[in-house]
């Protein structure tokens, strides 16, 4: 379903001076942080450029963040609902996460060298033959203690509801290395996720330009939920459902919370 705000959007985001001073701003933000995340990467060190500049690029997108919860430091793999490319910019910067991202971004201009810097994993989806050595590529990524983030649902969702969970996804992580523990993030838009979320028909430029364009500040509440018990980490599919069922859990408690503070005004 796509909501009557993004249906109407995709009559073409219009180019707003607002949406040409954040995006030379993200640009100026790339440009100061290049060359000491060069400097980093020439001498094999890990780049605190890249999480500075994804903290940095949500800031001026208008992403202002909060969290609840115990986030995972390492050894984790974060499983999240989907709504929006902001996501990458949230979870790169204030969890310092990697992601497992389709193959398609590796080759997108600018877009899949960015991605490159934060180690992002990718998958063909529909490569069989690639399955064993992409499942290899995220154990070894899960395997060094950085935090990696899957959406299961395989693409943006509305937001306010999960999409079916794809248990294939998870199946580079069966059975669990050592160590690792599953912790599912509910990434949380509140009322006007409908109107972040990034669906069809709207193209991703589209959806890029009208965010940009926003006066509003957009008002993400990024909740890290328990890690999942171990029992269900032995197959993908309990371990699908679970993830899935304790982001529904925590949705449905938000939306409660929202509606008991309207009632109240």
């Amino acid at each position: 379903m796509v909501s009557p705000s993004i249906a109407s959007a995709t009559d073409r985001a219009p180019i707003t001076w607002r949406l040409v001073l954040r995006l030379a701003l993200m640009v100026l933000a790339l440009l100061f942080l290049i060359v000491p995340h060069l400097c980093y990467r020439a001498v094999g060190r890990p780049s605190p450029m890249v999480m500075a500049f994804l903290n940095a690029a949500g800031w001026i997108g208008g992403l202002r963040i909060r969290t609840t919860g115990t986030r995972l430091r390492r050894d984790v793999l974060f499983v999240a609902n989907h709504v929006s490319w902001l996501d990458i910019l949230a979870l790169g910067g204030a969890a310092r996460s990697a992601f497992v991202s389709k193959a398609e971004v590796e080759t997108t201009p600018l877009v899949g060298w960015l991605a490159d810097q934060n180690h992002t994993i990718y998958v063909q989806r529909e490569a069989k033959r690639e399955i064993h050595n992409q499942a290899s590529e995220l154990r070894s990524a899960l395997a060094r203690g950085r935090p990696v983030t899957l959406f299961p649902e395989g693409t943006t969702g509305p937001g306010d509801g999960l999409l079916p969970f794809r248990a294939s996804l998870l199946q580079a992580v069966i059975p669990t290395p050592p160590r690792l523990q599953v912790q599912p993030v509910f990434l949380d838009y509140g009322e006007e996720a409908p109107d972040i979320a990034w669906l069809d028909p709207e193209s991703g430029l589209d959806n890029f330009k009208r965010l940009l364009a926003r006066r509003r500040p957009i008002l993400l509440t990024i909740h890290y939920l328990d890690p999942l018990p171990d029992e269900v980490e032995a197959d993908r599919k309990a371990l699908a459902d679970a993830a899935r069922a304790a982001i529904a859990a925590r949705m449905e408690e938000a939306a409660r919370s929202s509606a008991t503070a309207r009632d109240r005004l």
